[in-house]
């Protein structure tokens, strides 16, 4: 009988020791974003989570949580800082109350192109944020385009500086976005993404400001009838992981993370490009009328918001706003 104890020991022991093994070799991590599933942010973090698995032989793979199933992006970032979940992919702006600093790549109308805004986070300013985002517990896996936004709205179309005055337009929680349209004269609302289909369309909005490829996957162009190129800022999409979490995977394994983003924002950066195009002309074709900003009413713009940028060098000092400028010029 002891003879039995013992050996039903030695199996517990063996079994329990193999369980473990097994869950070592099979780690997971969850990343959540509160993109469209349709959306080239959405697919390039399928990219990453195959490309993970494959350069881990299996041992890391991830769980991909696009279209707010976890939740909307503050929720998102509350759930990366208490750990809840390993990360997320947002549009930057949901982290500039966190960190102020990246207020610096939202200045307006900054940007002539996509090219000359990858130039910019590509360059001593993207280590200068990282940096900032690691102080506050994020570390950064890479940068993807959310892209040039764009006013709509119900009541006018856009063509000069004077039609923004005066409408209400829903924008996201970045206090630099809310300083520059209440330059030109307009009413900015901070609001969450999941409130506004419905806000406009009952008449408490007038208006928003997003991509092309985000008004289209909204379907924003069924509550709103004016489209402009007005480009006034162009965004970034972060993906930015728990630092505690990250540091605590193996070598092997962060290098794999970054690995594998690097690819997946690779080809977003391709596909996003398409997909503003496409998505402009889609909106044109559901019935939108679409006018283009003249250049001299973009000049006005700059010089209406020009004030912006001074503020925010005091706000939040000279080095960060100062490097940007200088990769701009």
């Amino acid at each position: 009988m002891k003879k039995y104890i013992r050996g039903l020991g030695v199996v517990l022991v063996a079994t329990m020791v193999l369980a473990a093994t097994g869950n070592a070799q099979a780690d997971k991590i969850r990343i959540a974003g509160n993109f469209a599933v349709d959306h080239s942010s959405s697919k390039a973090m399928e990219i990453f989570k195959q490309e993970l698995s494959s350069l881990t032989g299996g041992k890391l793979t991830a769980d991909i949580f696009p279209a707010m199933q976890l939740g909307g992006a503050k929720e998102n970032v509350d759930q990366v800082r208490s750990g809840a979940i390993m990360g997320t992919w947002i549009g930057i702006s949901y982290l500039s109350r966190t960190v102020p600093e990246l207020e610096a790549v939202s200045l307006p109308f900054a940007f002539a192109n996509r090219e000359q805004a990858f130039k910019v986070i590509d360059s001593k300013v993207g280590d200068l944020l990282n940096q900032k985002l690691a102080e506050k517990g994020f570390t950064t896996l890479g940068y993807m385009e959310l892209g040039s936004r764009n006013v709509t709205n119900n009541i006018r179309p856009i063509k000069s500086i004077d039609d923004f005055k005066g409408l209400k337009i829903r924008m996201q929680p970045n206090e630099t976005h809310l300083a520059s349209f209440r330059a030109i004269g307009a009413n900015p609302a901070p609001m969450g993404i999941k409130e506004v289909y419905s806000a406009m369309q009952q008449g408490v909005l007038d208006g928003q400001e997003n991509p092309f490829s985000i008004i289209a996957t909204k379907r924003f162009n069924e509550v709103q009838k004016y489209l402009s190129d007005s480009g006034h800022f162009f965004d970034f999409i972060v993906v930015a992981v728990s630092k505690k979490k990250f540091d605590k995977l193996k070598p092997e394994y962060q290098s794999a993370m970054r690995e594998a983003m690097n690819k997946a924002v690779a080809w977003q950066r391709s596909k996003a490009a398409e997909e503003d195009t496409l998505s402009r002309d889609a909106l044109i074709a559901s019935g939108m009328q679409f006018d283009a900003i003249p250049a001299d009413v973009r000049a006005q713009l700059k010089s209406a918001t020009a004030g912006v940028v001074g503020d925010l060098k005091n706000k939040i000092g000279p080095e960060i706003i100062d490097a940007v400028l200088h990769e701009i010029n």
